[in-house]
């Protein structure tokens, strides 16, 4: 009995040696997805909060970088916290039944588990602490014990400010023992975590609650469309194993166990893959978001299968299973030209030669992309600088590039402004770079008005069609320097206009009836004026919004999504 017990850990610790090893090489060299970049700037920026997130994932970009400044450092704390992720989920799975052959087997064919083992994005501690979660809340389930109590708050507040999934976690903890607010321990966590979570809360009242804002309003879809949910029921089948991921749904399904701390797990199991199935009928969901569920399935499927014997066809399949998801993360490693061509491989190549070359053109001088939070990120990246910059347009998605000090310092500025389509200015470059044709434009005197708000006192949400609406619209500086909305003196033109969102698109926008040139609005302050638009000519519910657009940019989005209704 001793010798089998050494020999399982020496498998296990053998199989962690390996998994790290891998990690640490496509760490160190699979280029920076986008995304990632984005997050880098997160750390440059260290906030209790982001647009899009909570702020642990800069956290561990942060320290990784003061310990390694580099990629591998970029990505080193997810490295290290994935590893430590396998010998957790060993722990707790362990009492169960101790097969470390199939728990290798499992754990290797999860498609989502081999991208967070070296992948920061904010699933990455979302991983780590889902599952730190749920190896104390075991213990804390079989011991009423204050040690246990005070770990799971701190492990509950990690949670949170990891990714807001975290919610769910918890939730759905919390339902499979409705026993557990009977115990004094419990509302203990309750205040010990909220306390820890309160400087994100008060962030986002600071900013105008903006990741509700996203996350609730404004990335729902305007209408349904069939394939949200054909997407996500085919993706979490291949994200669970291409191969076997069925085989894992069928076992995770068939066990019974009256234990409570099971019952937690598959509570989750069951409330995160149908929350999100039912989040497809407002709009697209990823198919990472159910990495909590992913979790969970590892965990049924082990308990179910330990128990009885595993069929050989699907331990074979289970390695064949392996062998092609590690193919595929050596194709990250390998820039094959065919493969490439694959939108989702070819984020990991050329970012640096694009980065570089757009660079040489601008110099040290501010560069500008168009709706882009990405592009800029990499930039910034792979030149170790924080001056590129995302522009938003109107019909664009609001992001941390809206609330970083950024735009502030470009106003006035040449600039270097890089966009997809030529705008035929003067000495307009064409940059055939690794990422494909761009063109670059200087532009002087840059004037722009991003994070300026422009929203209505109140406006009826019944319009009635093709009528003029008088309207008093409010318009805050959020600025420290006065701004000037006339066009008096100045070399780019700004005028504010008004639009109609109905399904995925804005109509033609029109120019709102104000006057505009002779105001000035004091820094920090804002000013109130009489407006009129007109109401659409056809009946139907719409998204109105408010721009205000300065030459050569297309204009950005100045307000909140108001819905309405014409008749």
């Amino acid at each position: 009995m001793l010798q089998t017990k050494k020999s399982t850990e020496q498998i296990l610790f053998i199989f962690l040696g390996v998994w790290t090893l891998l990690n640490i090489i496509q760490a160190s060299f699979v280029e920076v997805h986008s995304d990632e970049a984005y997050y880098w700037m997160y750390a440059k920026f260290l906030d209790w909060g982001y647009f899009d997130h909570p702020p642990m994932v800069a956290l561990f970009i942060k320290i990784g970088d003061l310990l390694l400044p580099s990629t591998l450092g970029m990505r080193f704390i997810t490295v290290i916290t994935s590893s430590l992720s396998v010998l957790l989920l060993w722990k707790i799975v362990k009492p169960y039944g101790e097969n470390i052959k199939l728990f290798i087997l499992l754990f290797s064919s999860i498609v989502l588990f081999h991208v967070y083992g070296f992948i920061t994005t904010p699933d990455a501690p979302l991983f780590f602490f889902t599952i730190l979660f749920f190896y104390i809340y075991q213990r804390y389930v079989a011991a009423d014990e204050l040690k246990w109590a005070l770990l799971l708050a701190i492990v509950i507040a990690c949670l949170l400010y990891s990714k807001y999934h975290g919610i769910l976690v918890l939730g759905f903890s919390i339902l499979s023992n409705l026993k557990l607010l009977k115990r004094p321990s419990f509302w203990l966590i309750v205040g010990l975590a909220i306390l820890a979570f309160l400087p994100h809360i008060w962030w986002q009242v600071e900013n105008n609650y903006p990741s509700f804002y996203y996350h609730v309003i404004d990335r729902s879809a305007a209408f349904y469309k069939s394939k949200f949910t054909t997407e996500y029921l085919l993706a979490q089948l291949a994200l669970a194993g291409p191969l076997v991921g069925w085989f894992l749904y069928r076992s995770a399904t068939l066990l019974k166990t009256p234990d409570a701390f099971v019952r937690a797990v598959k509570v989750n199991f069951y409330g995160v893959f149908i929350f999100f199935l039912f989040s497809t009928f407002k709009g697209r969901v990823e198919a990472h978001w159910t990495l909590p569920g992913m979790i969970c399935l590892f965990i049924l499927a082990y308990l179910y299968l330990s128990k009885r014997p595993v069929p050989k066809w699907f331990e074979r399949l289970a390695i064949v299973n392996i062998v092609l998801i590690l193919l595929v993360r050596m194709v990250l490693l390998i820039p094959i030209p065919f493969l490439i061509k694959n939108r989702s491989v070819a984020y990991y190549f050329g970012n640096e030669s694009w980065a570089k070359q757009i660079h040489e053109k601008a110099g040290d001088a501010p560069v500008i992309f168009m709706n882009a939070f990405q592009e800029p990120s990499k930039y910034n990246y792979y030149n170790k600088t924080t001056k590129g910059f995302g522009y938003d347009s109107r019909d664009y998605r609001k992001n941390q590039y809206d609330i970083w000090p950024l735009e502030d310092s470009l106003r006035n500025k040449r600039v270097y402004w890089v966009v997809e389509d030529s705008k035929g200015l003067p000495g307009q470059d064409t940059l055939n770079t690794a990422k494909g044709l761009l063109y670059g434009n200087w532009v002087d005197s840059v004037r722009m008005y991003q994070k300026v708000a422009v929203n209505p006192l109140e406006i009826p949400s019944i319009l009635e069609k093709g009528k003029t609406l008088k309207l008093k619209l409010k318009i805050e500086n959020p600025y420290d320097q006065e701004i000037y909305l006339g066009n008096a003196g100045q070399k780019w033109a700004c005028v504010l206009e008004y639009g109609y969102k109905k399904g995925e698109d804005f109509g033609e926008f029109k120019i709102l009836k104000a006057d505009l040139e002779k105001l000035r609005i004091p820094a920090k302050q804002s000013v109130t004026i009489d407006a009129e638009i007109e109401s659409p000519e056809a009946n139907g519910k719409y998204k109105l919004i408010f721009s205000l657009r300065t030459d050569p940019f297309s204009g950005a989005r100045n307000s909140n999504m108001i819905s309405v209704t014409v008749k």
